[in-house]
């Protein structure tokens, strides 16, 4: 019987003999009175591809930009493969920076913008070529390096502004916002060549962005940050299975915050009283809660189902009224109105003709859930 072949999970972060390629110790970055980056800790390691997530304003880029060397930390210290960069200039560091507006130079072709930064670096110029053309290959350019940027497409542009970026073998690969401009179709493809650009070099990406869709897609892990701190950092399905405040579960993906008061039933069991009129929610929870406890409990339309009748043997299950469909092609979801005014949104795969959907507006329906499906969060 033939073995299995088993592959390695890259998990540095869980690994103690480990080193970070990045450190952040106790950062702080003050403009005047306004913390932007409040006394962050953070490791990254070689290799990843980290996203950095969050809203407008939340610290993020300033983080990045210190790491650029473009801002320089108020307390704390940035340590690179352990050394302290906080007196290297952006020119001298193996750090490079690639920006929402690809800043191609537009008189340029495609193949001399590439070579811009090889030509005033100390690589003999009988190599710059080569490595031009090996950065074409990876971008899937070659045919197009005689164009000038106007001459080629958004997503061309940003797979130029990449190579660019790449060119010069840094250690480490900034990318602020990198597919901004591009349409929703293009830069979801563009995402998986990022990904596969990224392994194919293992240079340590660390991207900034506001779209959570693409922090998930991306990253080997998701910082998550709010006024700037770190509130979470973990694989995307951590984050998104197992957020560990109410802020993370709001901020990622679609879900139902609830809010009530917690019974312990033993075996890591709890209920949970949440509404009158409504059966006690049944909840799986490693954390001891006592009784009494207020808590949120986030459950997501994914994991809720939807039916005619009540289901037995259910966990859970409420009965309401259909609201709303939002038809989304491969997905439907129902927003169903409880007696209390409450909704709670089912989320269903479109396996069938739309002609076959077995609800529609104004139907009475059950939606039920199991112990383990919803997340008991304190904060």
């Amino acid at each position: 019987m033939a073995q299995q072949k088993s592959e390695t999970v890259f998990a540095p972060w869980d690994d103690p003999d480990q080193k970070p390629i990045i450190q952040f110790k106790s950062v702080t970055k003050r403009f005047g009175s306004f913390t932007a980056i409040d006394n962050i800790d953070l490791d990254i390691f070689e290799r990843e591809f980290f996203a950095l997530l969050g809203p407008s304003g939340c610290g993020k880029t300033t983080l990045m930009r210190m790491l650029a060397g473009f801002e320089t930390p108020t307390e704390g210290t940035i340590l690179l493969e352990g050394k302290d960069i906080a007196k290297v200039p952006p020119n001298k560091r193996a750090v490079n920076m690639m920006f929402q507006s690809y800043a191609l130079f537009p008189h340029l072709t495609v193949y001399d913008n590439i070579a811009f930064g090889l030509k005033r670096s100390d690589m003999p110029k009988s190599e710059i070529a080569g490595r031009v053309e090996e950065m074409l290959t990876l971008v899937k350019l070659n045919k197009f390096a005689a164009r000038k940027p106007h001459q080629i497409s958004g997503g061309q542009r940003q797979r130029v502004a990449l190579a660019r970026s790449l060119a010069k073998a840094p250690k480490l690969l900034l990318l602020d916002e990198p597919l901004g401009a591009l349409d929703k179709k293009l830069r979801q493809e563009t995402q998986f060549e990022l990904m596969d650009i990224q392994e194919k070099t293992g240079t340590t990406f660390v991207i900034v962005t506001h779209d959570q869709e693409e922090a998930m897609t991306v990253a080997s892990r998701v910082a998550v940050m709010d006024e700037g701190k770190l509130v979470q950092v973990a694989t995307p399905a951590q984050i998104y299975e197992t957020p560990n405040s109410v802020y993370v579960a709001d901020f990622i993906g679609e879900v139902k915050i609830i809010e009530g008061t917690a019974t312990p039933l033993g075996d890591d069991r709890y209920e949970i009283q949440w509404a009158e009129g409504q059966p006690a929610i049944r909840a799986a929870c490693s954390t001891p809660l006592t009784a009494g406890s207020r808590v949120f409990y986030a459950i997501r339309p994914e994991k809720v189902a939807i039916t005619a009748e009540r289901p037995k043997d259910a966990a859970n299950a409420v009965k309401g009224r259909i609201l709303d469909i939002a038809y989304l092609g491969n997905i439907s979801t129902y927003h169903v109105e409880l007696p209390d005014g409450q909704s709670i949104k089912a989320q269903t795969a479109n396996n069938r003709r739309l002609a076959r959907r077995s609800f529609t507006w104004e139907d009475t329906v059950w939606l039920s859930w199991t112990d383990t499906a919803g997340v008991v969060l304190t904060s």
